[in-house]
């Protein structure tokens, strides 16, 4: 772990623990008996910055020079363990208890924090290559993944509804499912920003700078909001699922990537250790703006953030190890 990367991680804490003061101080809240500060910087962020962000990435991303081969070694196997993740959750019957704990509970264990912690330390790593490869993961790894989790959370969401049955019920169900999948804060943008790049029209400088800034906001924010869930919800009774999810995060996702990559795409050296520690990052502030959205594990998905974050320190460096036996 270097000096550079150690900073920003201690500087990512310290964020989120001005966050926790300002929960417990109850700076961010009103007079108001409902007031919920951690529910009003989710609504912020997810319906303001993370879509000014995803739009203006999806607009700018350059298709053609993509190290496709490398972005497929990396997504098939976090793909599959989310999936994996959320099946096993939807069978042990998590569903029943609210529809979107099978998504949360998978989010949380394939979304890393990938720009954070992940740009700065693939930089103090692997230099301008690997920072490259980097990048490249991260213009994809929210559009992919938030997208197929939506998809998801919509259909448990409708099933709960109890639009599933007949043929006319089956129609509504997918009716309801394609509308709130395409209006919705992530994908919307998203869909909006594929359609002004393939019109091939570039950002005018005012809406680009406007964008920039509502962008740049986005990880400052979550960083606040995760520390003022903390402090609203806590902790207790959540400290097993977030040991699951930590574990998963840190070490299931980190090998089914070195295995895929390595074994099946043949990867090695540099592109194949950028794969490895993207995977190995802790979880992601985008695991909590799902749980806040659909009000589900808000607690957990916290509690995974803040233990991820600190056990890193010791799994990073333990997986850096591994790469170098390779």
């Amino acid at each position: 772990m270097t000096a550079a990367v150690a900073i920003k991680l201690l500087a990512v804490l310290i964020t989120a623990a001005l966050g926790y003061v300002a929960g417990k101080m109850r700076w961010l809240v009103t007079g108001a008996p409902d007031s919920d500060a951690a529910r009003v910087l989710s609504n912020a962020a997810f319906y303001v910055f993370i879509p000014a962000l995803l739009f203006r990435t999806t607009a700018r991303l350059d298709f053609a020079n993509m190290p496709w081969r490398i972005i497929a070694a990396f997504f098939v196997p976090v793909l599959g363990v989310m999936l994996l993740v959320y099946a096993v959750q939807r069978v042990k019957g998590s569903a029943a208890v609210a529809p979107a704990v099978p998504t949360v509970r998978a989010i949380s264990v394939a979304f890393g924090n990938t720009v954070q912690l992940g740009i700065p330390f693939s930089t103090a790593l692997f230099g301008e290559a690997g920072l490259q490869l980097h990048i490249a993961l991260v213009s994809l790894h929210a559009l992919t993944l938030l997208t197929v989790l939506t998809v998801l959370v919509e259909l448990d969401l409708a099933r709960a509804a109890g639009f599933a049955g007949a043929r006319a019920s089956l129609r509504r169900t997918l009716l309801t499912t394609a509308r709130n999948t395409v209006i919705h804060p992530v994908v919307l943008p998203v869909l909006a920003g594929l359609v002004w790049h393939l019109v091939g029209l570039p950002l005018p400088d005012l809406a680009d700078q406007v964008l920039v800034t509502l962008g740049s906001a986005a990880v400052p924010l979550c960083l606040v909001l995760i520390g003022v869930s903390l402090a609203q919800y806590g902790v207790k009774g959540h400290l097993r699922g977030a040991t699951l999810v930590t574990l998963g995060k840190l070490v299931v996702l980190p090998a089914a990537v070195l295995v895929v990559a390595h074994w099946g795409f043949g990867l090695a050296g540099l592109p194949l250790a950028v794969l490895v520690m993207a995977a190995a990052l802790p979880v992601g502030s985008n695991a909590l703006l799902l749980a806040q959205r659909y009000r589900t594990l808000e607690a957990e998905a916290t509690a995974a953030i803040v233990a991820s974050t600190v056990a890193f320190v010791g799994t990073g460096a333990l997986w850096l190890v591994v790469l170098a036996l390779l």
